[in-house]
């Protein structure tokens, strides 16, 4: 049986322009040049005054001075009605960057050469190359390094490759043929390509080495036979099984951790690595910390003079048809799109530094003297409070954006932490955890390495009451290995 029945619902919906700000928010410094180029090349009514020429006209788009709540009024009215004069400008204004300038545009401009290298398969490819090859097997080479992960790996089934041979190829091949290509990379540079699994990777690196000396010999025995054990540092196991003394095994372990587990990964381009330009500068003048906002994040924006006199044209002109109303149409929605493009770029400034501006303060003391034991317990909802806006855009700070301090470089998540309390009462951040931690290990001694147990009463010993839970979530965290794997001879 069907029913009527009335529902009322409350729903959320950003605005085209709030949905652009909030894009524009979570790009990066480094990727920020490129989508302001991307908006240009979409948008005709949109130019940069630093690519024109000296003759062309200029004119700035200032409205500098107003606070977001007024871009949001004028993001939700007016968007029926439509005024030119809204897309004119003073020519006698400031560029917009102006106001955003950090005096240091000359060091950022400076080019870096970047070295011309090889990638890895290109190294491999070249290898081939040199190589006298019947015409089957130089297209198994290039199907095999072709295959290789980007750690140097072959993890795909030489099954897999006869039929891919077979299929985009039209190559018919028998495993063996593919066998005895894959021994052919595996004797090629950097030692222990195109091997198949961990075992198969670091005993084509021995056997690369003086097979006549006896510490290689054991190494290979042990890689072969015992790496179960090897990797679990069960070293007494093997002195056992292999009747060998302790400094003939510590011997035996150094010889194979000289081996490279990813001979892929040594061999990539450095250009291929991720590039950081800190979005925001810390200085300290006599105590006093000045936050500035890196100018690359302030591009100079302004809607295109000669799309304000067409519009002008059009909307005087005395009849409109079909085709000048669809002109109309087209121009107005270039300059609003302009328009809200500018007032994104320009928001997004204003939340950086008011985010920023917050950080520093609540983290004022850290700041001056780069003592972690100074860094407050800090969470989203803190500086979310301070600034007056929603956690989510904070996190969207946070999550992308890097600072350069005097003392180095660091993302903005890294500020944020959770609150312990010492036994007198006194709240602390879990990073003042976690440096405590870090220096008990590193100099803990390696052939007695401590337990989570041992570091837990460590630290109740200095007045943190953690569970010893916490402190190996914590170890964790920090990329450290559990006890038994961090044990040296």
């Amino acid at each position: 049986m069907l029913k009527q029945h009335l529902q009322q619902k409350l729903l959320q919906k950003l605005s085209p322009q709030q949905i652009q700000f909030i894009k524009l928010l979570q790009v990066p410094t480094v990727a920020l040049d490129t989508r302001v180029k991307e908006e240009l090349e979409e948008n005709p009514a949109l130019e940069d005054p630093s690519l024109m020429t000296q003759d062309e006209p200029r004119s700035e788009y200032d409205d500098l001075n107003d606070s977001p709540e007024d871009y949001e009024k004028s993001s939700d009215e007016g968007t029926d009605e439509f005024n030119v004069d809204d897309y004119l400008q003073d020519d006698s204004a400031n560029d917009y960057s102006t106001n955003y300038n950090n005096g240091d545009d000359d060091e950022e401009k400076k080019e870096t050469p970047i070295a011309i290298e090889s990638t890895f398969f290109e190294s491999l490819q070249e290898q081939l190359d040199l190589i006298p090859l019947s015409d089957q097997d130089f297209v198994i080479g290039k199907q095999i390094i072709g295959s290789l992960d980007d750690d140097g790996y072959l993890r795909r089934p030489l099954s897999s490759m006869i039929d891919d041979l077979a299929f985009s190829q039209n190559v018919m091949v028998e495993e063996e043929d593919v066998l005895e290509m894959l021994k052919l990379i595996q004797s090629f540079d950097p030692p222990g390509i195109g091997a198949r699994d961990l075992k198969e990777c670091l005993l084509i690196q021995l056997k690369r080495k003086d097979v006549n000396n006896p510490i290689i010999i054991k190494a290979i025995n042990v890689v072969e036979n015992y790496l179960d054990e090897f990797t679990r540092k069960h070293y007494d196991k093997l002195e056992r099984s292999l009747g060998l003394d302790s400094e003939e095994l510590k011997e035996i372990v150094n010889e194979i951790l000289r081996l490279n587990p990813k001979p892929g990964d040594a061999n990539q381009v450095t250009t291929k690595q991720m590039q950081i330009i800190p979005d925001f500068h810390i200085s300290n003048n006599d105590g006093i910390l000045v936050l500035t906002l890196n100018s690359k994040n302030a591009p100079e924006l302004k809607v295109s003079r000669s799309y304000q006199e067409m519009f002008e044209h059009y909307d005087k002109a005395s009849s409109k048809d079909k085709k000048l109303k669809e002109a109309v149409q087209f121009v107005k929605q270039k300059l609003d799109s302009a328009k809200w493009f500018i007032d994104a770029i320009k928001q997004r400034q204003q939340t950086l530094l008011k985010t920023m501006n917050a950080i520093m303060h609540y983290q004022y003391e850290y700041f001056l003297t780069a003592d972690e034991r100074k860094l407050r317990p800090m969470i989203l909802k803190d500086i979310a409070d301070k600034i007056d806006m929603d956690i989510s855009t904070v996190s969207r700070v946070a999550n992308s954006k890097y600072v350069q301090t005097e003392f180095g470089t660091f993302l903005l998540k890294s500020f944020f932490s959770e609150a312990i309390q010492t036994e007198n009462g006194e709240e602390v951040s879990n990073k003042e955890v976690k440096k405590i931690l870090e220096d008990c290990i590193g100099n803990e001694d390696k052939r007695k390495p401590l337990a989570d147990e041992k570091l837990t009463e460590i630290l109740k010993d200095r007045g943190y009451n953690i569970a010893r839970r916490t402190v190996a979530k914590y170890r964790e965290q920090m990329n450290i290995p559990v006890a038994r794997l961090r044990k040296e001879l």
